[in-house]
Formats: C-alpha cells, sequence, structure tokens
C-alpha cells in the first residue's frame, strides 16, 4: 500500500466526536446517495468520527464531510446529489463511443464534467485543509495496489478514486496512475484499522438486491455485477477483522431496484435511507456489532 500521510489541526474537532471512531464510505455509483441519508441520521443522533476514509462514489461523500463535518455540510451534500444527474458524471455521446471502437481509446468518456461539478461545489481545495482527516483510496492500474491519498489536490483524488476502469481515464498523481478505488477496496474497513480506528461505523451504498431483470446497458450490468461482488467481500471483511475494532455497519437498502447507473432516484434514496438508519439507531444498531439481515445471504456457509 502507498500512502501520502497528513496532520491536522486538533481546532476543528467537533465536540461530541467519539475518539478512534472512522466511518468508513463504500463506493457504490449512484446508490452514493444512500450514505447522505445514513450520514445525515448518524450526526443527528450524536455520531461525530475522527476520521473519515472513503473509496469510490464514497469519496466523494466523504471528502465533502470532511470538509464541512456538521449539520450544514450535510445539507449542501444533500442537495447536491439531489440535483445531479448521468450526465453531470458520464455525458456519454456517439463521439465518445466512436473514438472508444474505431480510434481505440482505452476509456468511454474524459472526466471533465465530474471535474467541473467537484470544483464547483467542494469547499476547500487540498485534502489537509479539511477540517477532519480525510483518507481517500484510489488503486495503481497496473499493480492493482491500494494506494491511500492523505493529502494533495482533493479533486484529484476524489478523480483517482472514481476513475472506473475503461469509463474514465486514469488520474496522474506523482508517479503513479491510478483508478477506481473500488477495485482494490470498495469497502476500506482495513484502511481505517491501520490508521487507528478502533471503532469504525461502515456506510454501505448496498446494491440493487431485488432486480426482476438485469440492468438494460452494458455499463450499468458491469457495476450491478461489481456491487455484488462487493457485498461479498463486505461480509468476508467483516468477520476477518471482528476481532480488531468494533465495526458497525448501517443497515443498505433492501429491498432495491435501483442500478448503480441511474441517477433519477437519488433524492428518494436519502428519504428511504435516512429513515431506515434513524429506525435502527433508535433499536440500538450502535450497541452491538453484527452483520446486517441485508447482508446475511453474503456470509460464507459453515464448515
Amino acid at each position: 500500500m502507498s500512502s501520502i500521510e497528513s496532520s491536522l489541526p486538533d481546532s476543528a474537532a467537533q465536540p461530541r466526536r467519539t475518539q478512534s471512531t472512522a466511518f468508513v464510505f463504500a463506493g457504490g455509483g449512484s446508490l452514493g446517495a444512500i450514505e447522505v441519508g445514513m450520514l445525515r441520521e448518524l450526526i443527528h443522533h450524536g455520531e461525530y468520527p475522527t476520521c473519515v476514509v472513503g473509496s469510490s462514489a464514497g469519496a466523494i461523500n466523504a471528502a465533502y464531510f470532511a470538509g464541512s463535518p456538521n449539520s450544514e455540510g450535510i445539507a449542501k451534500l444533500e442537495a447536491l446529489w439531489r440535483q445531479i444527474r448521468r450526465q453531470d458524471i458520464m455525458p456519454f455521446s456517439m463521439h465518445g463511443l466512436f473514438d472508444l471502437v474505431f480510434r481505440h481509446r482505452p476509456h468511454l468518456v474524459e472526466a471533465t464534467a465530474l471535474r467541473a461539478l467537484l470544483e464547483k461545489n467542494f469547499p476547500f481545495t487540498r485534502i489537509e485543509q479539511a477540517a477532519i482527516p480525510l483518507h481517500v483510496v484510489a488503486t495503481e492500474v497496473l499493480s492493482g495496489n491500494e494506494v491511500v491519498l492523505s493529502s494533495g489536490a482533493v479533486v484529484d483524488a476524489i478523480l483517482a478514486s472514481t476513475a472506473i476502469p475503461g469509463v474514465f481515464p486514469p488520474v496522474r498523481i506523482g508517479n503513479m496512475d491510478l483508478v477506481d478505488g473500488g477495485v482494490a477496496d470498495n469497502t476500506p474497513i482495513s484502511v481505517a484499522i491501520r490508521l487507528g480506528a478502533t471503532r469504525i461505523v461502515v456506510l454501505s451504498a448496498g446494491f440493487a438486491c431485488s432486480l426482476q431483470a438485469p440492468p438494460a446497458s452494458a455499463v450499468a450490468q458491469a457495476l450491478h455485477a461489481l456491487t455484488l461482488v462487493i457485498a461479498r467481500q463486505l461480509v468476508r471483511d467483516l468477520e476477518f477483522y471482528a476481532t480488531r475494532a468494533d465495526i458497525f455497519v448501517v443497515p443498505p437498502l433492501c429491498p432495491l431496484h435501483i442500478s448503480p447507473y441511474d441517477y433519477t432516484q437519488c433524492g428518494s434514496l436519502i428519504d428511504q435511507a435516512a429513515a431506515t438508519t434513524r429506525d435502527w439507531l433508535e433499536s440500538g444498531g450502535l450497541e452491538h456489532a453484527f452483520v446486517p439481515n441485508e447482508l446475511q445471504q453474503y456470509s460464507p456457509e459453515p464448515g
């Protein structure tokens, strides 16, 4: 693992933050909107992390929250997700498809639209300027090694962490070409533990667990398949690291029939996730660490 570490001022600390607690934000495309509803209720409940770790779409949420770790910041992040559309992130065109097929361009779209969106909405420019420590996970394109970015340009780090191979181009940071953090570690619990967290709250975007038919497009099918792999890996990590930290997983939405490629339902996802998270918190969800029922089907068979 490569890592660029940074130290942040203690004066930015939130008063009710629990010591050694990390919020881990997983990837999931448009399903990243779910994490905003979860986050809103966690903060309303009085949960504040000492640091945040984000991968892929979760890096957007982690970074925005790290810059404004309060209810006002979450409200702005929520407003951003409610107005976002696929064209704001993946503006596919016939011209881009032509270049991919006939000119052998290695990616489908440029990250120009996403960069513009991030630069317009982010309240800080460098990771070390965040109010609480922020760590963004990406993947080194040749080796597949996990890379943890803890300083440097925040927009570049997020673009690297969200650079889906074949869809977006890799992002050059230092001497490394980086792609989507989900390739190496979509739910970076291990990173939080290496950073010293003894208590971890996982915000998982989940997966479309109740589709009646496969997604229509090739990109949507690929993203859905990836979320299924991710769900299995998350359960394995929860079981592997259970003795290293107290790990609490905010239950993902299920049933859920929305593809991670569909950005038309983000507002509804936020509302649903807020409601289920509120119920989970009120029923003592942060009192006992366990694999949520929504993920039980991915637990290894005994023996």
